[in-house]
C-alpha cells in the first residue's frame, strides 16, 4: 500500500469531462492512495507519483502498485512507485525532463515500447492505453478508455451492434455530468416501463422501452469505468437489476398476447411459462456453482464457451429473437422459440459443469493461454 500519491504538472486538456487531475485522483483513490502535496517523506515511505500530462489506463496504476515500478514514456518517468528517498529525483524529472538516473530496486516498464501488464479478470497479459494528453489526442484516448473498459465476453449485440452508439451516448453523457447510477435509473424506469407495456399487450412500445434500457446498461458500465467512478452500490443496482428482469419480461410477453391478438392455449401458456423460469433460474445456479468451484465465469473456459456466450439465451439475444418474430407478425412463435433456445441453452451449459468436474485437467480460461 501506498503511502503518498502525488499528481505532477498540469493539463488544460479534459478527458471524459474531467481535468487529468481529477481524473488521476479518482484513480488513487479507487486503489486507496493518499493524496498528498509533497513535501518531505520518510525514507521508507511508498510515493506513487503521476504526470498529469498523459492519460493512463488504471490498470497501469495497479501494476505499478503490486510492486516498485518506474513507468517512462521516451526515457521519462511518467507513472512511478517509489521510495521516499528517490521521490524528489523522480518528480523533478517529471516536471523538467531533468536526467535521472532509476532507482536500483525498480521494474523499469516503458510505455512506449512493449511494456504489458496482467489482466486479473481475463488472466492474460495485455497492453492497456498510455498517451500524452493532447487536444488532438483526446478522441483516441477516449476510444482506447472506452473499448478497454473490461467487460469480459458478452452477447453478439452488445458486442457487435451498438459499441459505437453506446460510445456517442457515453461521450455525451461525460460532458452532461451524468452520473453511471443516473444513466442506471432511467434503464430501470424504462425495464419496468417495457414489463407494463409487455403485460397490457403494447409490444412494439415495449420493445423500443426494451432496447433503448439495453443500449443503456452498456452505457452506464462504460461510463463508471471511463470517468473511474464505479461503486458498491452502483454495481449492486445495475447487476440486479440485470439479473431480475428477464423472466418477467418473457412472462409480460406471454400475457399480453392476447391482447395483442395473437393468443396461445391455457395449457401452452403455463407450460411456458414453467419453462421461461425454471430454466432462467437453473441456468443462473450452474453459473454460479462453476464460478464458486473454479474462481471465474463458465463463459471464459474455453473457446468455445465465449463464443456461445454470443448467442446463448440471455436477455439480449432472445429479445432480438422476439424482436424478429415481432417484425414477422408471430410474437406468439418468438416466446415459443425463446423457451426452446432457453432449453438448448441449458442443456450445453449443463454438458460444459459436468465435463469441467470430469476433468483431470486444471480449469483454466482459454484467454489465457492466449
Amino acid at each position: 500500500m501506498a503511502d503518498h500519491g502525488i499528481i505532477v504538472g498540469d493539463c488544460a486538456t479534459p478527458i471524459w469531462g474531467l481535468t487529468s487531475h481529477e481524473r488521476i485522483r479518482r484513480i488513487f483513490k479507487a486503489r486507496g492512495v493518499p493524496l498528498s502535496d509533497g513535501g518531505a517523506f520518510a525514507p521508507d515511505d511508498r510515493v506513487v507519483l503521476a504526470d498529469a500530462r498523459f492519460a493512463f489506463d488504471p490498470a497501469w496504476m495497479r501494476a505499478v502498485l503490486e510492486q516498485p515500478t518506474v513507468l517512462t514514456w521516451d526515457g521519462k518517468p511518467i507513472l512511478a512507485n517509489v521510495t521516499g528517498k528517490d521521490a524528489d529525483a523522480v518528480r523533478r524529472a517529471m516536471e523538467t525532463g531533468e536526467a535521472w538516473t532509476a532507482p536500483a530496486d525498480v521494474i523499469l516498464m516503458a510505455a512506449d515500447g512493449d511494456a504489458t501488464v496482467y489482466n486479473h479478470e481475463l488472466r492474460k497479459r495485455e497492453r492497456p492505453f498510455v498517451e500524452p494528453l493532447l487536444p488532438e489526442t483526446v478522441r483516441s484516448i477516449e476510444r482506447q478508455s472506452y473499448y478497454g473498459a473490461y467487460k469480459g465476453v458478452t452477447d453478439l449485440l452488445t458486442k457487435y451492434a451498438w459499441p459505437e452508439l453506446a460510445l456517442v451516448l457515453t461521450r455525451w453523457a461525460a460532458k452532461l455530468g451524468l452520473t453511471p447510477n443516473m444513466v442506471t435509473a432511467v434503464g430501470f424506469v424504462l425495464c419496468i416501463g417495457a414489463t407494463f407495456a409487455f403485460f397490457e399487450g403494447y409490444l412494439w412500445t415495449g420493445m423500443l422501452m426494451g432496447w433503448t434500457m439495453m443500449v443503456l446498461d452498456t452505457v452506464d458500465g462504460k461510463l463508471a469505468r471511463c470517468t473511474i467512478t464505479s461503486s458498491a452500490i452502483g454495481n449492486v443496482f445495475d447487476h440486479g437489476i440485470d439479473l431480475i428482469h428477464p423472466p418477467f419480461w418473457y412472462w409480460g410477453w406471454l400475457a399480453g398476447l392476447a391482447a395483442y391478438g395473437t393468443p396461445i392455449g391455457a395449457e401452452a401458456y403455463e407450460m411456458l411459462l414453467w419453462i421461461i423460469f425454471g430454466t432462467y433460474i437453473l441456468g443462473r445456479v450452474i453459473e454460479g456453482i462453476f464460478e464458486w468451484r473454479y474462481k471465474m465465469h463458465i463463459h471464459v473456459w474455453r473457446k468455445i464457451d465465449s463464443q456461445f456466450r454470443l448467442i446463448t439465451a440471455r436477455r439480449n439475444p432472445n429479445v432480438l429473437i422476439l424482436l424478429v418474430a415481432l417484425a414477422l407478425g408471430r410474437p406468439d412463435v418468438g416466446i415459443f422459440l425463446v423457451a426452446l433456445w432457453s432449453i438448448l441453452s441449458l442443456l450445453f451449459h449443463t454438458v460444459r459443469l459436468v465435463q469441467a468436474f470430469a476433468s483431470r485437467k486444471p480449469i483454466v480460461s482459454w484467454m489465457s493461454e492466449a
